[in-house]
């Protein structure tokens, strides 16, 4: 079936976005629109540019028999700085305030459309690294962990508290909560994981570390690496941090119960990300 040029570039758009970081042939594209490669070269040209100057990603050329193309996502700093300008505004609303000092961030994990800014936002930080799984620990951080894990085009890795039957075999560890200072234990099935693997580590909210440094400690148990490590939120005020290698987008200053206020600000993403 010939394409017209409206329709290739349409097409071929849409499957680079849905396949990101999988490197195509120039040969793939050749044969699936019935076109000559020379056309096929213009045609990523004009998306590329089109990517860059809209500040959805761009196209990475491997040179070569067994070269090709790949999309990788990236969002430009300007957009980034209004979506986290957004996210402050939304997290400092006084009735987010919970008993306890805790936040309410159920309703922010549960929009499809901000979940998936955030896993872009940690995409484009990690694009250059090499990443072969994204790990979280149930619940509320996987949605993020799926939303960059989708822009990375890698599987995602869910660890759990308790083991369940339907995993099979599982690899089980003991850590001390960062916050609470309490022994809990951290489980993960065996198959899961392939031994080696370099893991993006990825939660919602961080205080002392507590919970990171155990997947971290899980990852040793599979002889696999961190690849890095992404929050949504960090406590600015957490004594004897566990982990200091990491990028945040928001960052909590301080609770006022009393007041009903919520400090936040930028967390350190534009500093971590370079």
């Amino acid at each position: 079936m010939k394409f017209r040029r409206s329709e290739r570039l349409v097409d071929m758009t849409n499957y680079l976005v849905e396949n990101p970081g999988q490197l195509i042939s120039l040969t793939y594209f050749a044969d699936r629109y019935g076109s000559a490669k020379s056309s096929i070269s213009e045609d990523l040209t004009i998306i590329k540019e089109t990517f860059e100057q809209r500040g959805i990603g761009t196209l990475i050329t491997v040179p070569g028999a067994a070269g090709g193309v790949k999309y990788i996502v990236n969002i430009k700093d300007e957009d980034a700085v209004t979506f986290i300008d957004k996210m402050c505004e939304i997290m400092a609303k006084p009735e987010r305030l919970l008993p306890g000092g805790y936040l309410f961030m159920n309703d922010i994990l549960g929009q499809p459309q901000t979940v998936n800014m955030v896993g872009r936002l940690i995409a484009t930080a990690y694009a250059n690294k090499e990443i072969d799984a994204v790990m979280t620990v149930a619940t509320k951080g996987i949605p993020l962990a799926y939303a960059a894990a989708a822009q990375l085009n890698v599987p995602v890795v869910i660890v759990r508290r308790d083991s369940r039957v339907t995993e099979g075999s599982t690899v089980s560890i003991n850590y001390v909560s960062g916050s609470s200072k309490r022994i809990q234990t951290m489980v993960l099935s065996k198959r899961s994981l392939e031994t080696g693997s370099r893991v993006l580590i990825v939660d919602d909210f961080m205080v002392a570390g507590g919970t990171v440094n155990g997947m971290i400690s899980l990852l040793e148990e599979f002889e696999a690496t961190v690849a890095g490590i992404a929050v949504l939120v960090e406590s600015e005020k957490a004594e004897d941090r566990l982990v200091d290698d990491y990028i945040s987008l928001v960052k909590l200053s301080g609770v006022d119960v009393v007041e009903k206020k919520i400090s936040v600000s930028h967390g350190n993403y534009f500093k971590r990300k370079k």
